[in-house]
């Protein structure tokens, strides 16, 4: 039975809201993003390809939300990591088109389940390393999270999240902001090589971005008001959440 187009619109646009909430707590929208696309009709390539640029904006959204946060860290380490995040994505992007995902997706699943017990073990490590300042890996490592972020865009908040407790940011609200400032840096550049490539189905994307962006905003606030062990312990789950998914894939 063929739902009636309305029917349609209304469960990319409910996904892409609740996504730009999820993506600004945890991580983890485009599970709910891709999916509803897939059942609207998109084929799963071009559905990939529009998930990754409706949800996108939404980390705008939670961005702003942040501003305080990414206000009282230095300027130089933003610009730092914005470059970084979005010659990552960039290369990430190439990669994609470039080569075959059969490989890397049979590695996503051990990649998700490390990331979230790296976030877990998180506070433990840090503080054996506090005082010590930020470890000279940070950057590297952002890169290397960028470029995932760039070929696959599922689980990218756990890993920033997983990347900024282990290396020494003990607050989490501005782990958060630094999660969203990177991933629309590094989204909105990626995004861009779909585009050209044609991959993106337009009417679709436009309105999913508008309501990924609300949900992003709307994102931000409630994790601000959540305390910080409750947000930690949705991470988590959302990340074995997000790996079993995963593993029942392989």
């Amino acid at each position: 039975m063929a739902w009636p187009t309305e029917a349609l619109w209304l469960l990319t646009g409910s996904a892409a809201f609740a996504a730009g909430v999820l993506n600004a707590i945890a991580g983890g929208g485009s599970f709910l993003t891709f999916p509803a696309l897939v059942f609207a009709g998109v084929p799963p390539l071009a559905a990939n390809a529009t998930s990754a640029i409706a949800v996108s904006p939404g980390y705008l959204g939670s961005t702003w939300g942040f501003r305080s946060e990414l206000q009282a860290l230095p300027r130089s380490l933003l610009q730092r990591e914005v470059v970084v995040a979005a010659t990552g994505g960039l290369l990430g992007a190439g990669l994609l088109l470039v080569t075959p995902a059969q490989v890397f997706a049979g590695l996503v699943p051990w990649l998700l389940l490390l990331a979230t017990a790296l976030f877990a073990a998180g506070p433990m490590l840090a503080q054996r390393q506090s005082g010590q300042g930020q470890p000279a890996w940070r950057l590297p490592g952002l890169m290397v999270v960028a470029i995932y972020g760039g070929y696959f865009n599922g689980g990218l908040g756990i890993l920033l999240m997983a990347l900024y407790t282990l290396t020494g940011e003990s607050r989490l609200h501005t782990v958060n902001a630094l999660k969203n400032l990177n991933s629309f840096v590094l989204s909105l550049l990626s995004v861009l090589a779909f585009a050209l490539a044609g991959a993106i189905v337009w009417p679709q994307a436009l309105w999913m971005m508008v309501l990924a962006t609300a949900g992003g905003w709307a994102g931000a606030r409630l994790a601000k008001r959540l305390p910080g062990a409750w947000v930690r312990r949705l991470v988590i789950v959302t990340g074995l959440v997000m790996s079993a998914v995963f593993f029942t894939r392989l």
